[in-house]
């Protein structure tokens, strides 16, 4: 009973790699990991997928990019083929990239059920691509793997079987402990970072990191210059470093961006690396989804330069607050983490490791039991 993975991102590897090794540890299920081609990233080369401890994709589709439509058209046409050509037993697919929708819509119509790990996040904000890819995709999902309750509730109210959402905690945080333990015994001197970090360290340790990459933060000049005044004005206490996004960097030299001698540029970063350098941070300033729920994980102060998230459980519960882009509060937040009056928050419950182990264990039993003749199941 064969099982595709759909990845289109990298971020899509790291929420699959914990499947993965779920997967190989099992005798159930197999599995085929299917690269969209979504994102092309040097980054994702054979020691990339090495670090994750998953092997390298099985299909490699090649998408590329273009606008939204003809993304997603070119990853349906694509799937389709692979998927009459095999027929596989289910399709996996995690988060919300146009990648996420289009392999759903595919399996669906192809009447190959359709797990949505993620599921149920909800930003409210019908304006993200994000927004649009989550609904749909919960639309005409079979099963749906929930990170917190909000999601599960969200589910709920557009009226989802409660035999169908599971509460399995996140993948994601599987993969930042598994990747969060490796780094406890790797060599970190050969990162791009490690010479900042080490500076930093040596004058009392304290800096901060910075990612930005949101089309609603970085594509307007007026919105990305009252956001940079805010990192300015924090730099003067505390370092920051700020690895930057391909288009966030573009948007800085065309407007004119000024972010001061104590913020460093420093480019995109491979996991471990990144990881290396933001685990240790006293604060984070980010727009990412994700990078609010792996900081919660690991107990680092976030602070999320948007209006909303999706994530709110990294909020109730989490180390993560809420700022929005005025700079005032921006300032505020990340003067209160480096006055000891930030919030300290908790892991968020089964954000234990295991969600994966969870997740493959109900697909095996409900892909099982389809699979039997009528009057056999049990």
């Amino acid at each position: 009973m064969l099982i595709y993975l759909v990845a289109g991102a990298r971020p899509n590897f790291m929420k699959i790699a914990p499947i993965v090794r779920a997967l190989q540890a099992q005798d159930v299920l197999t599995f085929k990991i299917i690269h969209t081609g979504q994102h092309y990233d040097r980054e994702m080369n054979d020691v990339f997928f090495e670090e994750l401890g998953i092997p390298q994709p099985d299909v490699f589709m090649a998408a590329g990019g273009g606008s939204h439509a003809q993304q997603t058209a070119k990853i349906m046409v694509a799937f389709e083929e692979l998927c009459m050509a095999e027929r596989p037993a289910a399709v996996l697919v995690v988060g919300d990239v146009n990648s996420t929708l289009a392999c759903s819509i595919v399996a669906k119509k192809l009447v190959i059920p359709v797990a949505h790990v993620e599921a149920g996040l909800r930003s409210g904000d019908i304006s993200m691509p994000e927004e649009i890819n989550r609904l749909v995709t919960d639309s005409i999902s079979d099963w749906f793997f929930a990170t917190e309750p909000a999601a599960v509730e969200h589910l709920r109210r557009e009226g989802k079987p409660d035999s169908a959402v599971h509460y399995v905690g996140h993948v994601m945080v599987d993969n930042v402990l598994y990747q969060a333990d490796k780094l406890s015994r790797a060599d970190t001197s050969a990162f791009e970072t490690s010479g900042f970090k080490a500076e930093q360290q040596q004058k009392g340790g304290r800096y901060g990191v910075v990612t930005l990459h949101r089309p609603s933060n970085v594509d307007e000049p007026a919105t990305f210059a009252r956001i940079a005044g805010a990192l300015k004005e924090i730099a003067q206490e505390l370092p920051l470093i700020f690895p930057v996004h391909p288009r966030t960097r573009a948007n800085i030299e065309k407007f004119g961006i000024d972010l001061g001698p104590n913020v460093t540029l420093a480019g995109p970063q491979a996991y471990m690396a990144f990881l290396n350098l933001w685990k240790d941070a006293a604060v984070v300033l980010t727009d990412s989804g994700g990078l609010q729920e792996e900081t919660t994980a690991l107990g680092v102060p976030c602070v999320t330069i948007r209006e909303n998230t999706e994530r709110p459980v990294t909020v109730e519960e989490g180390s993560n607050v809420l700022a929005g882009t005025d700079p005032e509060a921006i300032v505020r937040e990340a003067r209160k983490v480096l006055r000891g009056e930030g919030k300290q928050g908790r892991r968020p419950q089964l954000w234990d490791g295991k969600a994966a182990e969870r997740i493959v264990a109900i697909l095996a039993r409900e892909i099982a039991g389809a699979a039997e003749p009528e009057g056999l199941a049990a």
